[in-house]
């Protein structure tokens, strides 16, 4: 260690000496400035807040509402036009408000507004079954595709892809199913905003949505949950999003009684007529090929059956009156034993 020389150790002590320090004796100082230290201290500084997340749903109603709703924003969605081909993943139909996707296969939706929300909005996605005697039902994925699944939110139908600020909810009171995701405003030069949704079940999954019909809420709402605006879609999750949309929409176009026709016509199931057996035909020149008629109706079945048995019978009393061959004249029959002259 360095020696201080001469001129440093004199500055040293002059510094020192200096230095005012209070007094042990003075209680009455230290005792005030105690008490204003232990005034300002706050007791729960070391304890672990539980709040909720800003973008956490209040409590929702048992039937949540699923009419359209712009609110102040304007609040619009928009879908790409992707036709009715057999090889498209996704396609939404304008006639029917409907959107036909491929299971785990993403949907853009675009998402449209007249002025900016609040900074820290987000969008809430939420999955509903469309009839009432279905719609307090939580609307779940199927016991297959969650087991195969390893996801912490792997029980939601709904995910929201392409974000890692991607939240999953369940509501404490409900226990309804909604995946959020925040706003971002249009990038330069566009209009909208894209999310890309997927639906993580079909539609004909037993135990999931079993065939029943479900619609899509996506609302935006500000940090506190309030509502800014709201649009809902049906949705069907199946193997071929185009043909399905073709022939609804087709449907939708028939009338009452070209639809109840065409229900007849699938009903009635293709009759195949089995193959005749030919019989070789008898010495007297007779018919006697046998013939299978296949015939819808037990009135029309009893009535054609009385006509058959009606030419039956006919031809037994035909065959009675029938005249038996006769020989060549000059000729007598010969009973059984007796012989020819000839012979």
């Amino acid at each position: 260690m360095a020696e201080l020389t001469p001129s440093q150790e004199n500055s040293f002590l002059e510094l020192w000496g200096n230095m005012q320090t209070p007094s042990i004796s003075d209680e009455g100082t230290w005792a005030e400035d105690l008490n204003a230290l232990a005034a300002g201290f706050d007791e729960n500084i070391f304890e672990l807040r539980n709040e909720v997340p800003p973008s956490a749903p209040p409590s929702a109603s048992s039937v949540p509402e699923t009419c359209d709703y712009p609110g102040d924003c304007d609040f619009t969605l928009r879908f790409q036009k992707s036709g009715t081909a057999k090889s498209v993943t996704s396609t939404f139909s304008e006639s029917l408000n409907k959107l036909y996707c491929q299971l785990a296969k993403t949907s853009p939706v675009e998402v449209l507004v007249a002025k900016d929300p609040p900074l820290g909005s987000v969008l809430r996605a939420t999955a509903v079954y469309k009839k009432t005697e279905h719609v307090a039902e939580v609307v779940r994925r199927c016991p297959h595709h969650q087991n195969e699944d390893q996801m912490e939110f792997r029980s939601h139908l709904i995910r929201i892809e392409g974000s890692q600020l991607a939240c999953y909810y369940e509501d404490p009171s409900t226990k309804r199913h909604s995946v959020t995701v925040p706003y971002e405003p249009p990038q330069l030069g566009s209009e909208r905003t894209t999310i890309l949704l997927s639906f993580m079940c079909n539609s004909s999954c037993m135990g999931g949505m079993n065939r029943r019909p479900i619609r899509t809420i996506l609302t935006l709402e500000t940090p506190e949950g309030l509502v800014l605006g709201r649009r809902s879609f049906e949705v069907r999750v199946c193997a071929c999003p185009g043909r399905d949309r073709k022939t609804e929409e087709e449907n939708r176009n028939k009338s009452p009684k070209e639809m109840k026709e065409t229900k007849k016509r699938k009903c009635v199931p293709k009759v195949e007529v089995p193959a005749l057996k030919r019989t070789k035909s008898g010495s007297s020149g007779e018919d006697d090929e046998v013939f299978t008629l296949q015939i819808k109706g037990r009135e029309r079945f009893e009535t054609l059956k009385k006509i058959n048995y009606g030419l039956e019978l006919e031809e037994k009393e035909r065959k009675k009156l029938k005249p038996k061959a006769v020989p060549p004249s000059g000729k007598r029959l010969l009973l059984k034993g007796e012989r020819s002259e000839s012979e």
